[in-house]
């Protein structure tokens, strides 16, 4: 008996799903943090303090990851829903979407993370 050991497709729609979870939570989070300008600015300043921490600063390059991932998987299948015939090379548009990914990340995270690491 053969079982489905999965592939570069399915991690690519795992990952595809966490990320899109992710940034629905942030941004439903951002909504929160946003709406505390109601009870008064020094509410919106104390949440805006913790966001400055280098924890955040970190968790800030992770979402940027997740958005763009999100974003070039979403491209990658567009493209293959369009013209059925590109699924025939989807493990190169995953490789080829990866190595934008990587591309974009590594100056993204070194600008981002200066501010906490300065011997970066």
């Amino acid at each position: 008996m053969s079982f489905y050991r999965g592939g570069i497709g399915q991690w690519s729609w795992m990952l595809h799903r966490i990320t899109g979870v992710g940034v629905l939570i942030f941004l439903c989070l951002h909504i929160l943090d946003t709406a505390l300008i109601v009870l008064g600015p020094e509410h919106y300043n104390a949440i805006i303090r913790l966001y400055r921490h280098p924890i955040f600063r970190v968790m800030e390059v992770g979402l940027f990851g997740a958005v763009l991932y999100h974003a070039l998987n979403g491209i990658r299948i567009t493209l293959i829903d369009l013209w059925p015939r590109l699924s025939l090379f989807h493990e190169t548009f995953f490789a080829i979407q990866m190595a934008l990914f990587t591309l974009a990340m590594i100056p993204v995270t070194w600008l981002m993370l200066r501010p906490v690491f300065p011997s970066l």
